[in-house]
Protein backbone atom coordinates (compact mmCIF):
# COMPACT_ATOMS: atom_id res chain seq x y z
CA UNK A 1 0.00 0.00 0.00
CA UNK A 2 1.78 3.30 -1.21
CA UNK A 3 2.19 5.69 1.74
CA UNK A 4 2.54 9.45 1.59
CA UNK A 5 6.23 11.09 2.57
CA UNK A 6 4.66 14.64 2.19
CA UNK A 7 3.35 17.37 0.01
CA UNK A 8 4.76 20.29 -2.62
CA UNK A 9 2.83 22.43 -4.48
CA UNK A 10 3.75 23.71 -7.62
CA UNK A 11 5.32 26.77 -7.75
CA UNK A 12 6.23 29.56 -11.18
CA UNK A 13 9.05 28.21 -13.13
CA UNK A 14 8.22 24.71 -12.80
CA UNK A 15 9.68 24.44 -8.92
CA UNK A 16 7.47 22.46 -6.47
CA UNK A 17 8.55 23.58 -2.52
CA UNK A 18 6.60 21.41 0.32
CA UNK A 19 7.36 18.80 3.08
CA UNK A 20 9.49 15.75 3.03
CA UNK A 21 8.13 13.97 6.89
CA UNK A 22 9.40 10.79 7.82
CA UNK A 23 9.32 9.00 10.95
CA UNK A 24 13.26 10.29 11.18
CA UNK A 25 13.15 13.29 9.43
CA UNK A 26 11.10 16.24 8.82
CA UNK A 27 12.31 18.67 6.35
CA UNK A 28 11.28 21.58 3.68
CA UNK A 29 11.79 20.85 0.59
CA UNK A 30 12.25 21.99 -3.15
CA UNK A 31 12.33 19.95 -6.50
CA UNK A 32 13.58 22.42 -9.52
CA UNK A 33 14.35 21.82 -12.82
CA UNK A 34 17.63 20.10 -13.59
CA UNK A 35 18.75 23.27 -15.92
CA UNK A 36 22.20 22.04 -16.66
CA UNK A 37 20.77 18.24 -17.91
CA UNK A 38 23.19 16.82 -20.88
CA UNK A 39 21.85 13.38 -21.01
CA UNK A 40 18.70 11.32 -20.05
CA UNK A 41 20.89 9.62 -17.54
CA UNK A 42 20.81 12.88 -15.85
CA UNK A 43 17.72 13.73 -13.34
CA UNK A 44 14.81 16.15 -15.14
CA UNK A 45 14.43 17.58 -11.14
CA UNK A 46 16.75 18.14 -8.29
CA UNK A 47 15.85 17.79 -4.74
CA UNK A 48 17.10 19.97 -2.35
CA UNK A 49 17.02 20.00 1.56
CA UNK A 50 15.70 23.00 3.56
CA UNK A 51 16.54 26.56 2.18
CA UNK A 52 20.09 25.81 1.65
CA UNK A 53 22.04 23.97 -1.53
CA UNK A 54 22.25 20.56 -0.03
CA UNK A 55 20.86 17.84 -2.71
CA UNK A 56 18.71 15.05 -1.78
CA UNK A 57 17.64 13.30 -5.00
CA UNK A 58 16.53 14.12 -8.34
CA UNK A 59 13.57 13.10 -10.41
CA UNK A 60 12.75 11.84 -13.52
CA UNK A 61 10.12 12.65 -15.98
CA UNK A 62 8.05 9.40 -16.76
CA UNK A 63 4.93 7.97 -18.33
CA UNK A 64 2.72 5.50 -16.74
CA UNK A 65 2.49 2.01 -19.03
CA UNK A 66 -1.26 1.21 -18.23
CA UNK A 67 -2.31 4.81 -17.94
CA UNK A 68 -0.52 6.99 -20.55
CA UNK A 69 -0.11 9.59 -17.56
CA UNK A 70 3.04 11.65 -17.06
CA UNK A 71 4.47 11.32 -13.44
CA UNK A 72 7.82 11.99 -11.41
CA UNK A 73 9.72 9.44 -10.50
CA UNK A 74 11.93 10.65 -7.43
CA UNK A 75 15.14 9.13 -6.04
CA UNK A 76 16.25 10.24 -2.75
CA UNK A 77 19.70 9.33 -1.70
CA UNK A 78 21.53 11.07 1.62
CA UNK A 79 22.61 9.62 4.80
CA UNK A 80 20.19 10.88 7.30
CA UNK A 81 17.46 8.54 5.06
CA UNK A 82 19.89 5.55 5.91
CA UNK A 83 22.22 3.42 3.33
CA UNK A 84 19.27 2.93 0.56
CA UNK A 85 17.85 5.09 -1.45
CA UNK A 86 14.44 5.53 -1.45
CA UNK A 87 12.41 5.54 -4.55
CA UNK A 88 8.90 7.41 -4.61
CA UNK A 89 6.53 9.06 -7.04
CA UNK A 90 5.49 12.45 -7.36
CA UNK A 91 1.24 12.13 -8.04
CA UNK A 92 -1.41 14.80 -8.41
CA UNK A 93 -3.13 14.25 -4.49
CA UNK A 94 -6.84 12.69 -5.38
CA UNK A 95 -9.89 14.65 -3.82
CA UNK A 96 -8.16 17.32 -4.00
CA UNK A 97 -9.44 20.66 -5.95
CA UNK A 98 -6.34 21.95 -6.41
CA UNK A 99 -4.04 20.33 -9.24
CA UNK A 100 -0.93 22.27 -8.33
CA UNK A 101 -0.51 19.73 -4.97
CA UNK A 102 1.33 16.90 -5.09
CA UNK A 103 1.62 13.84 -3.07
CA UNK A 104 5.05 11.78 -2.59
CA UNK A 105 4.06 8.81 -2.36
CA UNK A 106 6.18 5.74 -2.04
CA UNK A 107 5.51 2.39 -2.63
CA UNK A 108 7.35 -0.20 -0.05
CA UNK A 109 7.99 -3.76 -1.70
CA UNK A 110 7.86 -6.62 0.33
Amino acid sequence: MAQSLGIVKAQEGGNFEGTLAMLTLTTRIRIVPNQTKANDRQPDYRIFAGTGTGEIGGGWRRTGKNSGREYISLTFAHPALGASKLYANLTPVSGKDDEDVMAILWNPRN
